[in-house]
């Protein structure tokens, strides 16, 4: 795998699936205003990270199901290519 922006969605995936971020948390930790790297935008694209809407608190990123597949089968060839 040599695109540096995959890399960097399993990284958020890794780091969002240890526990639900606020998203305010991983906005400071993941937007990014460069085109190249478009890390936020792409994971939510591909369906890979969900928000939820607390009642009475700040909104919850999480890894999706799908995510979860990803990061599961990258894990299995040890951050090479999915399977």
């Amino acid at each position: 795998m040599s695109d540096p922006v995959e890399f960097l969605i399993l990284d958020l995936l890794e780091w969002v699936g240890r526990a639900p971020r606020p998203y305010p948390e991983v906005m400071e930790a993941w937007r990014t205003s460069c085109p190249r790297l478009p890390v936020w935008e792409e994971a939510n694209a591909r369906g890979f990270i969900e928000q939820r809407h607390v009642e009475g608190g700040p909104a919850v990123v999480t890894v999706s199901p799908a995510g979860r597949r990803h990061l599961a089968a990258h894990a299995a060839n040890g951050r090479g290519e999915a399977a």
